[in-house]
């Protein structure tokens, strides 16, 4: 299944005429004390580690239009103007640290309460948090994969060759993106020297994660249906759920009768087949959830 690149989701009259989410976590941990969840996470729990998210109150998407795969695969210049702000993006990433929220995800994963964890982002912080066997639905931003090979590397390696293709680029940082990307005049991303794949030699480079209109693997989307099957319940943290990726799994753990909850700031598309429903921050909330376990 292709997911849709949509970048904004509009609520429509059945979420706005749902009660407001409320900060009483109590249902939630009756619920994930019987155990036998499946977490799925997005972008809202790393914004306590730097990493904004797309859609909440400073969300990048007020500012950032996210790459699409039709536009990096159609032109060189579309991959110039990727590489060049994900070159300083990815540095940002690399040197970020899991939060309240991800060591919340791994405690409870280590004491037991949960079958599997699923995440939307492409950080890696919830392993850097100790979390183990976490499927990433949309990659991760520190492998590198050739679309002529297909090789893949790590990102480390391919940051050294960029460095060494272009001694002399100047750029800052100036706000990250959850893809890695950061804003970056044109002048500056004109003069940047994009590098081919070691492997093959001629092959275009592209990072291992899922771009807006790209194709989620169908064995990595069989998987997360399969722990849902065998779950209990879903927990949803930190996700507006607007692209369909994630929002198909809340629809399946639904209509097989297993509780939805959710957390996170503002409402979601998903809050229609949520049991209940959490609007806190997820560092408060998660460390909250587990004190009372």
């Amino acid at each position: 299944m292709r997911s849709r690149p949509t970048l904004q989701w509009v609520p429509g009259p059945e979420v706005m005429a749902l009660e407001p989410g409320t900060t009483d976590l109590a249902p939630i941990a009756d619920v994930v004390a019987d155990g036998d969840v499946v977490v799925l996470t997005g972008a809202g729990i790393s914004t306590e580690s730097g990493i904004p998210d797309y859609r909440g109150e400073t969300g990048s998407l007020r500012t950032h239009t996210p790459m699409t795969y039709g536009d990096f695969v159609a032109s060189e210049s579309g991959r110039q103007r990727y590489w060049a702000r994900s070159h300083l993006g990815w540095r940002t990433i690399a040197r970020a640290l899991p939060n309240e929220g991800h060591r919340a995800v791994a405690a409870l994963q280590a004491r037991g309460y949960l079958n599997g964890v699923v995440t939307q982002n492409v950080d890696g912080l919830h392993q850097a948090a100790g979390a183990r066997d976490v499927i990433e639905l949309h990659g991760n931003l520190d492998r590198v994969i050739c679309l002529n090979c297909p090789t893949t590397s790590a990102r480390e390696a391919l940051d050294r060759r960029l460095r060494a293709a272009n001694p002399d680029f100047e750029g800052e940082a100036t706000r990250i993106n959850p893809d890695g990307d950061v804003d970056l005049p044109d002048s500056i991303v004109r003069t940047f020297n994009v590098v081919p794949c070691e492997a093959c030699g001629t092959g275009v480079l592209k990072p291992d994660v899922v771009f807006f209109g790209e194709n989620v693997p169908k064995p990595r989307v069989e998987r997360c249906y399969r722990l849902i099957d065998d779950a209990a319940a879903m927990l949803v943290l930190g996700s507006s759920l607007t692209v369909m990726s994630g929002f198909r799994f809340v629809r399946h753990a639904a209509k097989a009768g297993k509780p939805v909850l959710i957390i996170n700031q503002g409402v979601t598309r998903g809050d229609p087949y949520a049991a209940h429903r959490v609007n806190l921050p997820l560092g408060q909330a998660l460390t909250e959830l587990t004190q009372q376990l």
